[in-house]
């Protein structure tokens, strides 16, 4: 094999590759079964114009074999009028010979149309047995297509849950953990630092008043059991 073919068959396989991934198979067969629809409509039509045919054939054999009756019985006719000598034999036998000539021409006629109906009759009965099973392959297309188009979006869904997951890495969230934990540590730790420090930068007033908050308060209390004390005697007494 050539080099320059070798390098068409590449580029054939590749172009394939890309088509077989620009399609979508649920509008390939949503488009596959508008496409049947079509085809539908024209068997369709096509039906309707054979059953006019076969009408149309129906007729004219009804008609000749009226028009052959027709004949026969102008001819039987013909040959009383000669009988009853309202007619001579002769001329009574022309036209009878003409009219029964002319029975046997239209009854060629009727069975040329006889032949026709019965061609159009089984030809309208196989387009309608056509029309039937290719309709009621459309339906079942079309519900199992509906079907395969949920099933595609559950299984795209699907997919791109379990991509998502697939793609968390453990280990890095981990580690996004333990340095937040850390960061944590520090700023509580540093918060600390900077309340020690605020107590270390306290005035000697500051804590002289600070002692002093906390006498008052002894005080009062002890001014306050003083009191419940001498209450208590008083009533002894």
């Amino acid at each position: 094999m050539s080099i320059f073919r070798r390098l068409f068959k590449i580029g054939q396989a590749e172009a394939h590759s890309k088509v077989d991934k620009l399609e979508d198979p649920v509008k390939m067969t949503e488009q596959a079964i508008r496409d049947l629809k079509v085809d539908l409509g024209k068997s369709i039509h096509a039906l309707a114009e054979v059953k006019a045919l076969a009408i149309r054939a129906k007729r004219e054999a009804s008609g000749y074999k009226d028009q052959a009756r027709s004949y026969e019985s102008k001819a039987v006719q013909l040959i009383k009028r000669a009988e009853a000598g309202s007619l001579s034999i002769e001329e009574a036998d022309r036209l009878a010979t003409m009219a029964l000539s002319k029975q046997e021409q239209i009854n060629q006629s009727y069975k040329v149309a006889l032949t026709n109906q019965t061609k159009y009759d089984q030809s309208v009965a196989k387009l309608d047995s056509n029309i039937k099973t290719l309709k009621g392959k459309i339906s079942q297309w079309e519900n199992e297509a509906k079907m395969l188009k949920a099933r595609a979006k559950v299984s795209q869904a699907t997919k791109n849950v379990n991509k998502q997951l697939a793609n968390i890495d453990s280990s890095s969230t981990i580690a996004m953990l333990e340095r937040m934990k850390e960061k944590v540590d520090q700023e509580e730790a540093l918060a600390e630092s900077y309340g020690e420090i605020a107590n270390d930068n306290k005035s000697l007033e500051d804590e002289i008043d600070s002692a002093l908050e906390g006498s008052n308060t002894s005080g009062s209390d002890a001014l306050a059991a003083l009191k419940a004390k001498l209450n208590n005697k008083a009533i002894e007494e």
